[in-house]
């Protein structure tokens, strides 16, 4: 089991943890000096068990702070899924959109109207035409 040294409020202390657990022990050891250095400042040299006992109050806050924000964001997201399961669902299957036939009778009047609107384009591009 490897022993590490980790310095928190300016104080060195030597530390045991699991093989491969070296990097994790860093990181929580600078959290917590970090926590001791804003206890310093504040306050100046304080007993060693009071700025450890403060500063991991301190961190257990912050803790809690974000096991709040966590739960809050895990709810809106199960609520934004409830949503979204309701909205697939409701989709179920496509609505077929019903347009009415159209007669032959309309389709010929049609054709005739654009067969002139061609005429008259033509006469306009072609003025010559229209004189003779």
């Amino acid at each position: 089991m490897p022993e590490i040294e980790i310095e928190i409020g300016g104080r060195t202390f030597e530390v045991a943890c699991q093989e491969g657990e070296e990097h994790y022990l860093r990181f929580a050891a600078k959290m917590l000096d970090e926590e001791a250095a804003v206890l310093t400042a504040q306050i100046g040299r304080i007993p060693e068990a009071r700025m450890l006992l403060m500063a991991g109050l301190m961190l257990a806050d912050k803790t809690a702070g974000m096991q709040d924000k966590l739960r809050e964001a895990e709810d809106k997201m199960a609520e934004k899924e409830a949503e979204l399961d309701q909205l697939r669902n409701a989709q179920g299957s496509p609505k077929v959109a019903e347009v009415p036939a159209v007669s032959d009778e309309t389709v010929a009047a049609l054709a005739e109207l654009a067969d002139r609107a061609e005429a008259i384009a033509d006469q306009l591009d072609n003025p010559a035409a229209v004189q003779a």
